[in-house]
């Protein structure tokens, strides 16, 4: 489930379109446990896939972040403008233009719990392949992130795994 948050800014949310959110972890068997977490847009903005490319571009910079392969470390700040909650068996996600969830695989959550951080990741480029609420195979995960076009087009940022307190 996605809603947009309206931050004041010079990007307009409109052109994104649907912007959502996916967990996945690497293959523990060749020693990959890494707990990812994607948000995309669809493609799906006011002004089609090229405006949300680029209002995505805007939105990573907004961010005070860079695509390529470079990881932007989040763990040890005090003041986080991306915050994630693993609570219940999901992501929780908040950040400027998006507040989302995601069910997230056990193995995702056991990643998680274990490492205390998720490799999360922003791409500009969209995806409307990965509608929500339908399955993606890994062959189409595949795809998708192992073209390197996504991975230096994305912004990588490692962030602290946040629970609620009780």
């Amino acid at each position: 489930m996605t809603t947009a948050n309206t931050p004041k800014t010079a990007v307009n949310r409109g052109r994104l379109g649907t912007l959502s959110l996916l967990a996945w972890t690497g293959d523990p068997d060749q020693g990959h446990d890494t707990p990812y977490l994607l948000t995309y847009s669809l493609g799906d903005g006011t002004d089609g896939p090229e405006a949300a490319r680029e209002t995505a571009l805007a939105m990573i910079e907004e961010l005070g972040l860079t695509v390529g392969d470079e990881m932007h470390d989040h763990t040890g700040e005090s003041h986080r403008t991306i915050q994630l909650l693993v609570e219940g068996g999901q992501a929780v996600v908040n950040m400027p233009y998006l507040k989302a969830q995601c069910p997230a695989p056990p193995e995702w959550l056991a990643a998680a719990e274990r490492r205390g951080s998720v490799h999360f990741m922003i791409a500009s480029r969209p995806w409307p392949e990965a509608v929500p609420g339908r399955p993606v195979t890994e062959e189409v995960l595949q795809a998708f992130l192992g073209d390197e076009a996504t991975l230096t087009s994305s912004a990588h940022v490692l962030l602290p795994v946040s629970r609620l307190r009780g």
